[in-house]
Parts: structure tokens; sequence; C-alpha cells
């Protein structure tokens, strides 16, 4: 006679820790399932081609002597790199409503408190959506600057502007914006995260990179003149500008300050983040 043993076995367990890179892998795949993150990449760029491309297409040097130039920041003469990047002011608005979406958009569905009782730590979340959202808007807006560059050079064909992509300064601006644009991408989470609203994030995100430099215009002219340079979007111009003016940041200078105003914010967003109940 064969005696069974029915003693149990214990079930085997999988210890499944919350790490950085699988909080990563998590933000990466809800980003790219989300039909509204391709919709407003594409745009984004779109924007910043075609904007570009019709500046370039449209220049004359007789409208800019009559109406100043065009491009960002420069103050001195228009330039190729300057009509190209025309639709930076643009694109900014898209990328940053992206980061804000990404962010404030599980607050507004409720999505967040899933998100934060699988990952307790709370912060690798906001690091992560960040580190996902910037490299993509930096990659895909650069290439969105070059192109509008190289389909601008036809169009200026003959004209004193012209410049080629191997000109001194032309590639480092170009990198510029799509740095920029990163930036403003990571600018736009941080926000969504410390407002926990997405109609109140975009309308910060707006007021601070389009409204605060014509309101600081209404300032003392010895305010405003040293004041300026360091508004985030004016900034951001010196970043990707081929030639500074005068009262004007450096590049390096202006990275470093709207880097700052970034970084700044998350560290305000991390604290709300870790203080608050979702």
């Amino acid at each position: 006679m064969t005696v069974t043993d029915l003693t149990p076995v214990p079930a085997r367990t999988t210890d499944y820790k919350v790490t950085g890179p699988r909080v990563l892998r998590s933000e990466w795949a809800k980003f790219w399932s989300l039909r509204s993150s391709w919709i407003t990449l594409g745009v984004a760029v779109f924007l910043l081609v075609l904007f570009g491309a019709i500046a370039s297409y449209t220049y004359s040097p007789d409208a800019v002597a009559t109406n100043g130039p065009p491009g960002p920041g420069s103050g001195g003469d228009s330039d190729a790199v300057g009509l190209a990047l025309t639709g930076v002011s643009f694109a900014q608005l898209a990328i940053g409503v992206l980061g804000v979406l990404l962010s404030a958009g599980e607050y507004s569905t409720g999505m967040i408190r899933s998100t934060l009782a699988a990952v307790p730590r709370r912060l690798p979340v906001l690091w992560s959506k960040a580190a996902v959202i910037g490299p993509i808007a930096l990659v895909l807006t650069t290439i969105g600057a070059l192109a509008a560059f190289q389909l601008g050079i036809p169009g200026l064909d003959g004209e004193k502007i012209s410049l080629a992509l191997g000109d001194d300064g032309v590639l480092r601006s170009l990198a510029g914006a799509g740095l920029y644009l990163g930036l403003v991408a990571v600018f736009g989470v941080a926000l969504g995260v410390l407002l926990r609203n997405s109609a109140g994030a975009i309308a910060a995100l707006v007021g601070i990179l389009l409204i605060l430099p014509g309101l600081a215009s209404l300032l003392p002219d010895s305010w405003y003149d040293t004041l300026s340079p360091y508004f985030p979007s004016n900034a951001g111009q010196a970043v990707y500008a081929l030639h500074q003016s005068s009262d004007a940041l450096s590049p390096g200078a202006g990275l470093a300050v709207f880097a700052g105003w970034v970084a700044l914010t998350l560290v305000g967003a991390a604290f709300r983040l870790r203080g608050t109940d979702a």
C-alpha cells in the first residue's frame, strides 16, 4: 500500500522590488501608450519646422529694415538661424503642455493614487517622468530645428544672411534650441506636480514663458534692464541665439539660469509630492 504525502508545498514567491529602472520603464510605457503624447509631440515638431520654413521663404530685407529683425533675442542683424527657429515660441507651448499633461493628468484621472501605491517612496515617479520626457523632447525638437534650417536654405539663396550648417555657431544654436525645449518639457512636468491641476499648470506655464516678460516692461528701466535677462524665457532664448545683444546672457549663462529655474520648480514639486496626500 502506497502512502501519499499530502504536506502542502509552499508557493513560490517572487520578490518584485521597486527600483529606479523599473519605475522608469513604467513611465516610459505610460508615456507612449497615450495618444496625446504622439499627437502633441508631432504638433510641436510640425510647428517648429513649419514656422521656420515659412519665415525663411518669406524673408525680405526691406521688411526687416522697417519692422526689425525676426528671430530669437539677438537684437542685431537677422540671420538664417533666427529665421529657422521662429517656431520655437510655438513649439515650447506644445512641449510644455505635454509635460503638464504627463504629470497633472494623473491627478485629474485619479491614476496618481495607483502610481503612488506602486511606488511608495514617490520621488522616483517625479524623476522618471522628467527623465522620460526630457530626452525625448530634446532629440525630436533638435531634429525639427535641423529640418527647419535645412528646408529654409533654398528660400534664402543669394541673401546676405544665408548660412550653411557648418558655419560657426550654427550647430550650437540648433542644438541649443532642442536643449531648451527639452528643459521646457521637464518644466511642464514639475509645474504639473507642483500645482496638481492641468488647467492651472498650463496657465502658469504660459504666464511664466510668454506673459511675464511683457509685464516686466512696466518696471522702471533700470530694474527691467537688470532683471530681464534672468527671466526664464529670455534666458532660454540666449541658449539658442546665434548672435547675442549687449544686454543678453551668453549661451552658457542662459542655460545655467534656465536650468536653475527648472531645478527650483522640480524641488518645489518634490517637496509637495512627498509632503501632501495625493
